[in-house]
């Protein structure tokens, strides 16, 4: 019996959309794994647990890197 395949809702679909994983938050800003979970560590990056998966809102991430920028301005 084939069940048929359900599409998450739209507005829940775009949430996950706004999610990456620890993985491409690495290779999007160009930092190792240890960094990426040193940085949510110390609270640098706010980060989801969506069971035992973490996962990092793109707009959080984009605001990190933005501070970097600041940071390095105002040395």
């Amino acid at each position: 019996m084939e069940f048929p395949k359900r599409s998450l809702p739209q507005s829940k679909g775009l949430a996950m959309a706004a999610l990456i994983t620890v993985r491409d938050f690495c290779r999007e800003y160009n930092i190792s794994r240890s960094t990426a979970y040193r940085l949510r560590d110390r609270g640098d990056v706010p980060h989801v647990k969506i069971g035992r998966a973490v996962r990092i809102r793109r707009e959080d991430a984009e605001r990190w890197y933005e501070s970097l920028a600041e940071q390095s301005a105002n040395d």
